[in-house]
């Protein structure tokens, strides 16, 4: 028997693993993404049988609950195990039980997409591929590259011509195949899965492929075998195409059937104003037809206009009362620079984009006195420092002189 199937997420169709690679056929690729649904007979044997040493395995410890049905050959890299930091000074400043910060921004890449990349490359090398692309706006894409160098494994990336230069950079250090296009990131998407396709290469472009959440949930797994009966009240994350908020509500979920925990956290998925594809989606309703437009934010890891786990992110967040804010762009700015001088804990502007829906539900009202709230930082804000830099004052040169010196300190 097998430990998993994947299962259309709108017309719930069942297929194996052999039958279909990334979506459902007759649903197509938005509306026909695939979620990964296990036999928790089985993963409960594994789940005994596992020690989790988390502080050597990093997301590998959680095998039971990944979809591999052989021992798998990972990338050498160790991907998950980020840092958890509690902040009194946070939970002082805005009148809340306790925050609590996930760095994820410490993974090797330094960003939360190792997760995924790290299945990806593992799947492609048990199918026997040798070549991965993926559209990305840049942490996917250096996640990607990173881990494939390391596996020995070759990858093409397509990025719009905007993504940031420190991203762009890394890229080049792994050594993948860059392909930087004078596009937007949806449209840089498209053609992507249309040329990669066509060369047979295999895909891991968020949505599209099934496994990528299951990485990504591996975060969701961490926070609860590290807290267990304390999980938070409230979860902020930053939302893009929908993929990360919907691996946080499949994590959780997961565990409450294999027993682990009891109850989710209620997820608030962060969009910024100008890209919030998904949140607009989710307002109007069932059956969640996506809203799509040109998006425009600091953020460029969440810009996106056209969603493409937004089906998948709307109906998680449905079945498990789940919240969307949205924030601006000058509140995730500002946002970057009070969470590193709060907590130590510099943010990209996606990262940052969580901590600024926890302050503005702090504001309104959502959360209250009571509440322990988490935030997950999803990227190092050294990927990108163009953006905040316009909101910091110019540091002035000054000439080998004491007096000057001791008058620019008074």
């Amino acid at each position: 028997m097998r430990k998993y199937f994947l299962k259309c997420i709108s017309c719930g169709k069942e297929f194996t693993e052999d039958e279909v690679d990334y979506f459902c056929p007759d649903c197509g690729e938005r509306r026909g993404t695939l979620e990964v649904v296990y036999d928790f007979e089985q993963v409960r044997k594994q789940y005994r049988c596992s020690s989790l040493p988390l502080h050597r395995k990093g997301i590998w410890a959680f095998d039971f609950l990944l979809p591999f049905e052989e021992e798998v050959d990972p990338p050498e890299l160790l991907v998950g195990n980020t840092p958890l930091y509690r902040s009194d000074s946070l939970a002082r400043k805005y009148g809340v039980a306790e925050v609590f910060v996930k760095d994820d921004g410490r993974n090797p890449t330094a960003s939360f997409k190792d997760r995924a990349s790290a299945i990806a490359v593992a799947k492609a090398k048990a199918k026997g591929f040798d070549t991965i692309f993926c559209a990305s706006t840049g942490n996917a894409a250096s996640s990607l590259s990173g881990l494939s160098a390391v596996a020995g494994m070759k990858s093409v990336i397509f990025v719009p011509a905007t993504a940031p230069t420190a991203k762009i950079t890394q890229l080049q250090v792994y050594g993948s195949k860059i392909l930087a296009i004078d596009a937007s990131y949806d449209r840089v998407f498209d053609l992507s899965m249309e040329i990669g396709m066509s060369m047979g290469w295999y895909c891991r472009n968020s949505a599209i492929n099934p496994y990528l959440l299951e990485g990504k949930k591996t975060c969701a797994l961490e926070l609860a075998f590290e807290m267990r009966d304390n999980l938070p009240d409230f979860v902020f994350v930053s939302a893009g195409d929908g993929t990360v908020l919907s691996s946080f509500y499949k994590g959780f979920d997961d565990l409450i059937k294999l027993g682990v925990i009891n109850k989710m956290p209620t997820m608030v998925g962060v969009q910024a104003e100008g890209s919030a594809a998904i949140m607009r989606t989710y307002e109007r309703g069932s059956p969640f037809d996506p809203i799509d437009f040109e998006a425009s934010t600091v953020a460029d890891s969440i810009c996106v206009g056209k969603p493409r786990d937004v089906v998948k992110a709307c109906r998680y967040t449905k079945a498990h009362d789940g919240l969307f804010l949205s924030v601006s762009d000058s509140r995730i700015l500002g946002g970057i620079i009070e969470l590193a001088r709060e907590t130590g804990v510099f943010a990209e502007p996606a990262g940052a984009t969580a901590f600024a829906g926890f302050r503005k539900a702090r504001e309104i009202g959502i959360v209250d006195e009571s509440s322990r709230i988490l935030v997950v930082v999803t990227g190092n804000g050294l990927k990108d420092l163009k953006n905040v830099s316009t909101v910091l004052p110019e540091v002035k040169t000054l000439p080998p002189e004491k007096d000057v010196i001791e008058e620019a300190l008074r």
